[in-house]
Formats: C-alpha cells, structure tokens, sequence
C-alpha cells in the first residue's frame, strides 16, 4: 500500500533540538492542540520544559509554554517520541564550516536515530528539515541517511521536505505566527500537503505557500537572505555617500526610494551592518555553493565586505569625535546586540567597534538591557558596565547608539546632569533633537 497518498491525520508533532527556534516552534504548534514532543540533548532544559518553565530567553515564550504545557513535553528519547508523532521537525544547528558552507554532522546524526527507529514504525512518517543547509542536502543527504539508516523506501514509507523558516530573533513566535510566506520543498505533494494543513492551522494570517522541489527550496531561503542583506548594504553605502555631501539625508532618500513597488522600504534603512547567527554566514556559504558549481556569486562576496567595511566607518567617526575632546573623552555604548529585543551579539558590529577601540586603548563604558551577561564573557574587565541607559550617559563624553532598543528612544536629555558632548545615533532613533549636544545621525551631514 502507499501510504504517501492516504490522507494523513496529524495529531503528533516532534521537533529535534530546543533552541530558540525548535523551542518556540514546538510551543506555537502545541497552542493549536497539536501533542508535542521536543528532543534535546541538554538535561536542564528538558526538565524545565516538563515543569512548564522557560529555559530560553525570547519574547513571549514564558507566557506560551505555560499555556501549551499539557501538550508540550520534553526528552533524549527517539524512541517513544517518533513512533508516537507523524511529522518530525530537524531544528539542530548547521554551524559553518572553515570554507563557509554549512556543516551536516548534527542534522545527519538526527536523521540517523529518526531511521533507526523509522524501522520499526509500519505507518508513514514525515521528516522536515528546518535548519538552514546546503542546496543539494535533503535529497542527497537526508533522504539517503534516512533509507540507508531505516532499511525503508522514501515515498512510500516516509516522506522528506524542506521546511526552512523565516524569523528574526527577539520576534520568533509573532513571526512564525504570521509569515509573509511558507516556503515547501517537497519531494511529493502528499508531503507538501501535509505541512501545507499544518500551517493553515497554526498561522494566525494567510499566508502564500511557495511549494516546489527540495533543492529549489534550499537556494530560495539562502538567496532571500543574500537580497534582503544586499538591500541593508545599499542602505548603508547611500549613507557614507551622504555624509560628505552638505545638505544630503539618506534616511530622507531610502524613504523615497522605498516608495517604488519595484524596491520596497522593508531593510531599507541606514544604520549599522547586518549581523547575527543567520545573515553573514549565509552570503558567504552562497558564495561557497556558487564556486562549488563553477560560478560566481559576486555580488553576495560584495555584499559581505561592504558589510564589514561598516564597522570600520563607524570607528573612525567615533575616532573624530575622541580626537575633538583632545583624546581624553570616555566613549559610552548603548546597545551590544546584533538586534533590539535579543541578548544575542553573534556578529553584532557593535561588539566589533567596542573590541576595535579598547584595543587602540580607548575608555569604553557600555550598556544593553540583555547583552551585558555575554558581552562580559568577550570583554572581561576591558570596559566599564553600566548598570542604567542613563548611568551610561552620565559616565561619558560620546555617546554611541548601536542597538535601536526601544528604552532608547525615550531618553529625557533633560534629566542628565553630565550630559555628552556628542551623541553618535547609528540608527537615528533619537527624536527629540533640541538639546544642546552635537549630533551625528547616520547617513545625515547635519548636526543638531
């Protein structure tokens, strides 16, 4: 019988490693009554997922897990868990490799207990790799592992997609709620349709489905990222071209460009470079795949290093503004992860221009309302830690805004009794402008 074209009635869901995002995902599937299994290898946070805690810091997930907890639990175990779910979700790191394509090793060990228990399972399951790969993977690589490591035929007695997701940290759970699409590499309809119910189930708008073949799939979600940080790139080359033209604002000229249908204002914004676990590994693992394949992503090599150029753009500002106060100014940091409403500072440049300007011996203080635990594993006792967005303020002479947190935005310049002489807004994010203090914007040859 093939089993592939029954009409499958999925009631189990499993999704193998709980980080921030097979975390969040198996709690969003568990809200809509699905009965949910996460597999994981770290013991503490099984436990605190069994109790109906959060072991992970992201916007919205405390209040989710408490509420899905009678459908949400936690294990080691493949065993139980496959045999008693249809569709099986792979959430496990890909870290990137010395040449910068993605390693396999901890998506091929997972695929190797799902067949080694898929050989005992007479009913169809479904296996989904959701963890960003390679083009050219899920045929090649998960659906061989899975056959080889079950002794069953794909199609006929599981099925193998590519279900790759599209969210910003700090926002995980509204974004895998309402995607702008749903991107399906299927290797079948069958399995197509099964992920496409799914999704119509858990998605609080309506979402398009993108459906095609697994290796179509695969290059869409690298190239997406490739476009989206090509346009945060234009952004900020507009800006450096604006900077030394009297009068010129490039925040005034993005928004006008991003009027055009053609172009869109989403990413289009001048501020710092792009960074984080996702966008500056996936240029450069595109550029890798190009050359495997005798050709050349260039503009995606471009992309990357215009993209680190930025950070030094940034130092030498703040180096002008040092070298005004006759070298003696103390330089406070506002924000030191990649993105607001995120502790996390993989790649963030904020990081990388503090590090550049202790090493040149400059007196750095920084602040950031989640980042400061792990910026002290990078900094140590290099730097002063704030303990307030305002004690950060009084302590220096420039200040500089990396990270665009909401609590900035709302600083009262009224209320600071030693105020800074200049402020470096990276972002533009500071409204109020008729305080005595001389302000650089982003992208903007005016002061304030």
């Amino acid at each position: 019988m093939n089993r592939s074209r029954q009409s499958q009635d999925v009631k189990g869901i499993s999704v193998i490693g709980l980080g921030k995002l097979g975390l969040c995902m198996a709690a969003c599937f568990a809200e809509k009554g699905y009965k949910v299994t996460g597999i994981d290898i770290d013991k503490n946070k099984i436990d605190l997922i069994n109790e109906g805690k959060n072991p992970i810091q992201e916007t919205g997930l405390t209040q989710l897990i408490s509420k899905c907890k009678n459908n949400l639990k936690a294990t080691s175990d493949y065993g139980k868990t496959i045999l008693n779910s249809q569709v099986t979700f792979i959430v496990v790191a890909t870290p990137s490799e010395t040449d910068g394509s993605f390693s396999n090793e901890q998506l091929e060990e997972a695929l190797r207990q799902i067949g080694s228990v898929l050989k005992e399972k007479n009913d169809y399951h479904l296996v989904v790799i959701t963890s960003t790969v390679m083009p050219g993977t899920t045929e090649h690589v998960g659906k061989f592992t899975l056959e080889e490591s079950s002794g069953k035929k794909c199609g006929e007695d599981f099925g193998i997609a590519y279900n790759p997701e599209f969210i910003a940290l700090g926002s995980v759970i509204h974004d895998f709620h309402n995607p702008d699409f749903i991107l399906i590499g299927e290797l079948n309809k069958n399995d197509g349709q099964i992920l496409e119910d799914i999704y119509r189930r858990i998605c609080e708008n309506t979402p398009r489905f993108a459906r095609m073949s697994p290796v179509n799939a695969e290059i869409t979600k690298m190239s997406l990222n490739c476009y989206v940080t090509m346009k945060i790139t234009y952004a900020n080359s507009l800006a450096a071209v604006c900077e030394k033209v009297e009068g010129a604002d490039a925040e005034v000229i993005t928004n006008a460009i991003g009027l055009d249908s053609r172009i869109g204002r989403k990413y289009l914004k001048p501020g710092l470079g792009f960074g984080g676990p996702c966008f500056p590994r996936d240029n450069i693992a595109f550029a890798t795949f190009a050359r495997k394949v005798n050709a050349y992503a260039k503009l995606a090599e471009t992309v990357d290093e215009v993209n680190r150029d930025q950070a030094t753009r940034i130092v030498e500002m703040i180096e002008e503004a040092v070298k005004k106060e006759k070298g003696k100014g103390k330089i406070g940091f506002l924000g030191l992860s990649y993105k607001p409403n995120s502790p996390v500072i993989e790649d963030s440049q904020a990081i990388d221009i503090v590090d550049n300007l202790i090493n040149k011996g400059c007196k750095v203080v920084v602040y950031d309302p989640q980042a400061l635990g792990l910026a002290r594993e990078v900094f140590l006792d290099k730097v002063e830690y704030a303990c307030t967005v305002l004690d950060c303020i009084e302590k220096s002479d420039i200040v500089v805004i990396t990270t665009p947190w909401n609590e900035f935005e709302k600083i009262n310049f009224e209320s600071i009794k030693n105020k800074p002489k200049t402020i470096i807004d990276c972002w533009r994010i500071i409204k109020d402008k008729s305080f005595k203090i001389k302000y650089l914007g982003m992208g903007d040859c005016s002061d304030a």
